[in-house]
């Protein structure tokens, strides 16, 4: 008897093993599903009308200008002759390889069998040629108007990304191999972690993105010491304590997206922004907000800027005696703070000194990416979907950002994850961005349809507190940093804004790198640049042709900005030192809170 022999027998046990518990999980997995929630059928996808113009357009094309058409049929059709007959070339010659390969590296396609394999070779080299074309012939329609292509343009990319052989089983190497060398159990893994996201989610699917057991909030993540020194219905105040000898006079106060929890800010003390904020002599405070549950339905903006934005800054102003604070707002919540701002000069208040928004849109006449979204098709679902809920899901956020960035959010987890059977990484970013929040239905659906869809705040201007306000009000000393390759807040869009808010005093930074990786950025990594210049705001083009490229992070130009508008040096003020009551150690309980549903 052979080895081979000898280790037949406990494989196939082990494989026997495996399929039985295939059987069990192909149960439980029935059991989920059929405990899915029902929601708005809006939300799965855009209107049948998106693919209706595609093709009326693509008809259009045949019939105006066939030639054009004939010519890029032709075109893909002799690329993939061509390529099935290299394929039959090397096959025929006896040898066991590819023919050559002209496609662009591709990190979906790493493993070397896609590169020296014959079958996964020519999957690979066909379905990009399929991909080229297809992007291509979406490109070149001429009968569509811009809103319309930017949707069929990014659609197409879905399908196209959807697509990929590596996202199946049967064509996906990486999944194969393991598959055979764990003797199927692999797989069975793999449908264990699916099956525990659809119960996760209540029958729907969400790739869970990292190790929920790896952090601990205010154990190993959002660690910096603070305090709680204020809490209403909508946030916690928490006030940081000091580090340095003596601190600015002005207070400074971040209003972080309630669309996500504020401690993105300090994830650990090596990138922490608060902690890096603290250590440059900073009295800080940072809101923490709640997440909302149904109870929360009938909040709106202006509730949030009331007794949010508004009792903050009043509360950081009574704590520490001061008459001024600086303010910060990020995303979200720097849009809220403009319009809080532009209503506060309004009303002639001088209480805030100046302010920083991070990633911020105000002008939404270019949302970027996340416009494909903002159709009636799918706010429609949306409103619908709040008003039965009383909140903006968490869930539905979620999916929808993640398909901004699919091949990183969701098609590469789901491989590692239900083909591959490896446990999500211990991966703090990948925390946080799992850890979302809920929206109130009002607020949601005003924030949605008038500054979103209606572009009110930038053109006949957004009612706050019984008065409308546009751009031009808010005119006090700005400085706003924007990310290059920011795929929800672009930053041309953010730069528009901003160009046309009244200040007089406006420093405009852009980051290199993303939404988050361009704002946690801190100065030790040394990895992402930053751009500068002191010239007139005409264009975002022009701005960026004139501007100054700096290596290394923006943190300390910024605090370099943020301290010439703090006052003098003063002794450090301690949390609980001014008489306000001491709730809660940070990070508070509102971030670690969870909303019953």
């Amino acid at each position: 008897m052979t080895t081979d022999d000898k280790d037949a027998g406990p494989k196939l046990e082990r494989l026997n093993a495996n399929l039985a518990r295939v059987e069990d999980l192909s149960q439980r997995l029935m059991m989920a599903l059929s405990s899915r929630r029902q929601h708005d059928p809006a939300l799965n996808g855009p209107s049948q009308d998106v693919y209706v113009k595609a093709a009326a357009a693509y008809v259009a094309e045949m019939m105006q200008n066939p030639s054009k058409i004939l010519e890029h049929q032709i075109s893909y059709w002799g690329k993939t002759l061509k390529h099935y007959v290299e394929a039959q070339q090397a096959l025929a010659k006896g040898e066991f390889k590819a023919p050559p390969d002209p496609t662009p590296k591709d990190r979906r396609f790493a493993n070397p069998l896609w590169d020296t394999h014959p079958f996964f070779n020519y999957l690979k080299q066909q379905y990009l040629l399929n991909a080229e074309a297809l992007t291509s012939a979406v490109g070149a329609l001429e009968n569509l108007d811009p809103n319309d292509r930017k949707r069929v343009e990014y659609f197409t990319r879905q399908i196209v990304d959807m697509l990929s052989p590596t996202n199946f089983l049967g064509t996906n190497p990486d999944a194969l191999e393991k598959a055979i060398a764990t003797d199927g159990e692999s797989l069975v893994k793999g449908l264990e972690n699916l099956v525990r996201d659809i119960e996760a989610n209540s029958g729907d699917l969400l790739v869970t993105l990292a190790d929920r057991e790896a952090f601990h909030v205010g154990q190993n993540i959002a660690t910096t010491p603070g305090d709680v020194v204020f809490r209403n219905r909508l946030f916690e105040l928490i006030q940081y304590r000091p580090t340095t000898e003596k601190v600015h006079q002005v207070p400074l106060l971040i209003f972080p997206p309630w669309i996500n929890k504020f401690y993105i800010m300090d994830l650990k003390a090596q990138n922490s922004l608060i902690k890096w904020i603290v250590d440059q002599g900073f009295t800080l405070f940072v809101v923490s907000w709640v997440n909302p549950d149904a109870s929360y339905r009938d909040i709106g903006m202006d509730d949030y800027i009331r007794d949010g934005f508004m009792r903050a800054m009043a509360e950081v102003r009574r704590i520490t005696g001061e008459k001024q604070i600086n303010a910060v707002g990020y995303c979200i919540a720097g849009t809220t703070l403009s319009l809080t701002l532009a209503h506060l000069e309004k009303a002639g208040d001088k209480s805030v000194k100046s302010a920083t928004l991070f990633t911020t849109l105000t002008d939404f006449s270019d949302p970027g990416e996340v416009g494909v979204f903002l159709n009636e098709d799918f706010l429609g679902g949306i409103e619908r979907q709040a008003e039965d809920d009383g909140i903006l899901s968490r869930f539905f956020m979620g999916r929808t950002f993640s398909f901004l960035r699919s091949n990183d959010l969701i098609y590469q987890p789901a491989i590692k994850s239900y083909m591959m059977g490896e446990a999500p990484p211990a991966f703090d970013l990948l925390y946080w961005n799992g850890d979302g929040t809920n929206l109130p239905a009002k607020m949601a659906i005003e924030y949605l349809r008038g500054l979103c869809q209606r572009d009110e705040f930038a053109t006949t201007g957004f009612p706050v507190l019984g008065g409308k306000v546009t751009l031009a009000d808010v005119k006090l000393p700005l400085c706003a940093i924007a990310c290059e390759t920011d795929h929800i807040a672009h930053w041309r869009g953010s730069f528009n804004g901003v160009r046309q808010m009244g200040s007089k005093d406006k420093t405009f930074i852009l980051s290199q790198s993303g939404h988050i990786a361009g704002i946690i950025n801190p100065p030790s990594k040394g990895k992402y640049g930053h751009y500068t210049n002191d010239g007139p705001m005409t264009t975002p083009e022009d701005w960026k042709a004139g501007a100054t490229f700096h290596p290394g992070s923006w943190w300390p130009r910024w605090g370099e900005w943020l301290a010439a508008r703090s006052g003098r040096m003063i002794s450090p003020r301690n949390p609980g030192d001014s008489g306000a009551e001491i709730l809660a150690p940070a990070p508070g309980t509102y971030v670690v809170a969870e909303p019953s549903l």
